[in-house]
């Protein structure tokens, strides 16, 4: 039966008005996808009906989503996935990010409502067996996970020479953008869409008048991740006091 997700305060970060499907739960340990020789785990809850506001709060804390799945770690002895995100109105491009833009002149870049579309399914599939050699990938799955608003949200739509090249979809809070996911295909791997994408969300929260862009977690340990904290100046968020700090480093 459906409850509202205002009576637990240690758990839900303040009074909301979205309501639960399922409530908090721990999943099952399982091997870490992230670092060699860990195991992970995480709490996860189902909600839909969220404003901006809820799901400001819940970014703040960590959490991240697919469709209507909630998720942050909660692994036993390991802190190592460490929330980020972009202040968006202080971004500066680096020289490298600033390369790729120049690499994509002919690249058009379009924000709209989230719609499914077999192509944009298509181009998931080849990401997921190029990228990730995945070849289990199922229409329904991915229905559900990025075109069930729960929240506010939107996709990305990237065309080179007119053609649709990659999508991405988002969160839209009260404070900020959540890039959810990102697909590209295959045939336009030399362009950096991904770091392109992230640069034109990025510009798309600061004409919103936003302060954040959320990237997902960051693992220093493992590699294919570094290049989220390229984008400066961000914040981590401190498991152990849950509050966001400047990178030093940026």
């Amino acid at each position: 039966m459906d409850c509202p997700a205002q009576q637990d305060h240690s758990v839900f970060p303040g009074p909301l008005l979205m309501i639960i499907i399922k409530d908090i739960q721990l999943s099952n340990i399982f091997p870490c996808p992230y670092i060699d020789g860990r195991t992970a785990r995480f709490a996860y809850f189902h909600a839909f009906e969220l404003d901006e506001r809820d799901l400001e709060q819940f970014l703040a804390k960590g959490w991240r989503k697919f469709g209507a799945y909630f998720f942050r770690p909660m692994c036993l002895q390991c802190r190592s996935c460490s929330p980020i995100r972009v202040k968006v109105q202080d971004f500066r491009l680096r020289k490298s990010q600033r390369k790729i833009i120049r690499r994509n002149a002919l690249t058009s870049v379009e924000f709209k409502p989230l719609s499914y579309s077999d192509e944009i399914f298509d181009i998931y599939v080849d990401h997921s067996i190029r990228r990730f050699n995945n070849h289990d990938t199922d229409k329904d799955d991915f229905q559900n996970s990025f075109f069930f608003a729960s929240c506010p949200s939107l996709q990305s739509e990237y065309y080179y020479n007119g053609k649709l090249a990659a999508a991405g979809f988002l969160d839209c809070s009260s404070h900020g953008l959540s890039s959810v996911y990102f697909v590209f295909h295959n045939d336009y791997k030399k362009l950096g869409l991904g770091v392109f994408s992230m640069c034109k969300e990025i510009e798309y929260a600061r004409k919103l008048g936003l302060e954040h862009y959320y990237l997902g977690y960051y693992i220093r340990e493992n590699a294919s991740m570094a290049y989220k904290n390229r984008f400066c100046p961000h914040q981590h968020l401190d498991w152990s006091t849950m509050q966001w700090a400047d990178c030093r480093t940026c």
